[in-house]
């Protein structure tokens, strides 16, 4: 598919990230009105939808849908509604409109919004379903023989996380304190994270409710639409408290996302299959078509008062299961899913060092220290370093952004259990 042209000239560059091919769905804020609003990206500006939907000029339901600072409410209504929504967006920005006049002062420049939340996170599952970054940890502890858990090629490993920790990209995020045990240690000690990483990946929202287990291609069906997704890991608080039962407080000081959701319609001319399997997965989890996308990948950190370095560039298409696969997977217990519910997709690295999407990948548990472009060294995060996410598809003449999911990293607090 080419580029989609439309009267709001920014959006027709080819490496702008909104573009009218995009539509990608956000909540903003600007000085002149705090309360928030829902928008859509379109170029360097965003069309104020709640406004819109006010005006008459986009009508879905009986009853307002964006009258509130999220995107639930569109979600719950189901794909019929999105279909219509992505269509009359379409034929309101594109650049044969006869309607520009009445939608051109609903456009708010970009650089002088506040991006919040674009959604109420229901519930945040994620997964541990990268083969390549499995296989570079399990090798890390285990060895290469056993780097692989033996259920690992059969089903899409996760674990239930806290949706209270998901914020959005620009929010600070602090050196959580833990209980960390290493292995000249007698006993267990209390103290900040020392060992503190970042995890890329990506954020597959559900859209549409169920209650029962559905099919890969019914819970495709159910996806609403993706986001870039930083599951930020205290791995020394991890080493300790992992064993039985997995992550828990190592996972729990925050999830940072992009702050635009893009939808799986605008992600459609990207699809790509899935790795060919060395096990025979089930029937419930077997491939009904391309699951994945093509999305280029990148992760950089910049020290305080410093430039950015890139760290890593990686894709998408990496991944060994789909989030198709993993939200068909969560239902098969009867497990209810809500609209709003998040699933990380796990950590996504490709096959070489430069690929890897986190840094205990790339400084290989701490024993390769990895060199900045300021000619500072890195093995795990430092205070007041600023990792950013960034991920795009490229298209015929145009590019599908997300918007970057960007957070610094605070000095831990004063001892909050000390004694004076």
């Amino acid at each position: 598919m080419p580029l989609m042209k439309s009267w709001v000239e920014s959006a027709n560059a080819p490496d702008c990230p909104f573009p009218l091919n995009n539509l990608p769905y956000g909540v903003f804020s600007t000085g002149d009105d705090d309360e928030p609003h829902c928008g859509v990206a379109i170029g360097d500006r965003i069309l104020d939808v709640t406004a819109a939907e006010a005006e008459g000029l986009i009508t879905l339901s009986d009853i307002p849908l964006f009258d509130v600072p999220f995107w639930n409410e569109v979600m719950e209504e189901g794909p019929a509604v999105w279909a219509a929504l992505r269509a009359r967006l379409t034929a309101l920005l594109s650049e044969d409109s006869d309607e520009r006049a009445t939608v051109e002062p609903l456009l708010v420049p970009m650089a002088e919004a506040e991006l919040h939340m674009p959604f109420a996170v229901s519930e945040y599952t994620d997964f541990y379903a990268g083969k390549n970054h499995a296989v570079n940890v399990g090798t890390m502890f285990r060895g290469a023989e056993n780097a692989l858990p033996p259920n690992w090629l059969h089903i899409p490993i996760g674990y239930n996380g806290r949706a209270s920790s998901v914020v959005v990209s620009g929010t600070e995020v602090r050196r959580p304190w833990g209980q960390l045990k290493g292995p000249n240690d007698a006993a267990p000690r209390w103290a900040p994270c020392a060992r503190f990483d970042i995890e890329l990946e990506m954020g597959a929202i559900v859209g549409t409710p169920s209650d029962g287990p559905i099919t890969v291609q019914e819970a495709d069906d159910h996806i609403f639409g993706y986001v870039l997704l930083n599951d930020w890991s205290a791995r020394d608080i991890q080493a300790w408290e992992y064993q039985p039962l997995g992550p828990f407080q190592a996972k729990a000081t925050a999830t940072t996302i992009s702050p635009w959701i893009v939808t799986k319609a605008a992600l459609e001319p990207f699809r790509t299959d899935t790795p060919a399997r060395e096990v025979e997965l089930l029937d419930h989890l077997k491939d009904c078509g391309p699951m994945l996308y093509d999305i280029d990948l990148e992760v950089t950190l910049a020290p305080e008062g410093k430039p950015a370095t890139t760290l890593a560039r990686t894709n998408y298409k990496e991944m060994y299961y789909s989030a198709a696969q993993q939200l068909a997977h969560h239902t098969t217990s009867g497990c209810p899913m809500n609209a709003g519910d998040l699933l990380g997709s796990g950590t996504i690295s490709g096959t070489e060092k430069s690929e890897r999407g986190s840094l205990l990948e790339l400084s290989w548990g701490g024993k390769e220290p990895i060199t900045l472009d300021s000619g500072e060294t890195r093995t795990f995060i430092e205070d007041n370093d600023t990792l950013t996410l960034k991920g795009a598809a490229k298209g015929d003449g145009y590019t599908i952004g997300f918007g970057d999911s960007v957070g610094t990293v605070l000095p831990a607090l004063a001892d909050p259990f000390a004694r004076g």
